[in-house]
């Protein structure tokens, strides 16, 4: 899954360099440098699939 993610990364960095719609992300400190939105999607979306890639799913239950 690593791979893949990384792989993803890659892509959308390529994806992303002549990017013109920026915008800045606001946090709860203070707000990101204006990045493109694609990229913030992105990260998101690879983040998210990180993330997923951690939980586990339990479709049965146990018995005693």
């Amino acid at each position: 899954m690593l791979i893949i993610n990384f792989t993803f990364f890659v892509i959308l960095m390529t994806a992303t360099q002549n990017s013109s719609n920026k915008s800045k992300v606001n946090l709860l400190i203070s707000e990101t440098i204006s990045l493109p939105i694609s990229f913030i999607i992105g990260v998101s979306f690879i983040g998210g699939s990180i993330t997923g890639s951690f939980l586990t799913l339990e479709s049965g239950k146990k018995e005693d």
